[in-house]
């Protein structure tokens, strides 16, 4: 009978995973936003410091962009994370916010809260 259920089991596993049936998913989630160009985010595991890329915000224009950041990204808010690199420890990303084809750095960038350092660089 074992090997039976064995086989079963076995013919089982190999069908899902030959038809690419999978656990979903889980997108980070944003816990808070601490700048204006750092975000803390969890995945129900971890947590990590994100700090999005390319973007520079001027002083006087902080609390601005921080609220711009809020109110695009209520607590809870699941995001797609697109690494770009680290620094110091802290994850370099893009982040769209799910349901939306918006990066936040240019988001940032077309309010005119912010400019693209990285650009000046290329340029």
């Amino acid at each position: 009978m074992l090997p039976v259920i064995r086989t079963l089991l076995l013919a089982i596993s190999v069908f899902l995973l030959w038809s690419g049936v999978t656990a979903p998913a889980t997108a980070a989630e944003v816990l808070q936003v601490q700048t204006s160009t750092v975000l803390q985010v969890g995945d129900h595991n971890r947590t990590y410091t994100v700090q999005l890329p390319c973007i520079e915000v001027e002083s006087d224009r902080e609390a601005e962009a921080i609220a711009w950041l809020r109110q695009a990204l209520p607590r809870r808010r699941r995001v797609n994370l697109r690494p770009v690199g680290s620094s110091d420890g802290v994850l370099l990303a893009r982040v769209t916010p799910i349901g939306s084809s918006d990066d936040l750095s240019a988001g940032l960038i077309s309010a005119g809260l912010a400019s693209d350092p990285c650009v000046k660089e290329l340029g």
